[in-house]
């Protein structure tokens, strides 16, 4: 069995390991299973990102392109707040 050595922040590591711990697991079997997985799927197995907000995913870019585009074709009705309870 081959044994890795790393350098990771302190705190990094504490907090991980507390996390991984309520887990049920050390921090050796989280690192064996983030390896299975890069061999199994050829890949780092979650996204590396600048900005992981959702908000500026490429598929909600898009759909808010797309929204602002009808709006300004004049295919939106807008309402207020009020207008809408009126509605009801």
């Amino acid at each position: 069995m081959a044994q890795v050595s790393v350098r990771v922040d302190d705190d990094v590591k504490q907090h991980g390991e507390f996390v991984l711990n309520s887990l049920g697991m050390s921090l050796s079997t989280a690192v064996t299973i983030f390896l299975r997985q890069v061999v199994r799927e050829g890949k780092i197995p979650f996204e590396i990102a600048l900005n992981n907000d959702s908000f500026y995913s490429e598929t909600n870019i898009k759909a808010l392109l797309q929204s602002k585009k009808q709006y300004e074709d004049g295919l939106v009705i807008s309402k207020t707040a009020k207008e809408l309870q009126e509605f009801e």
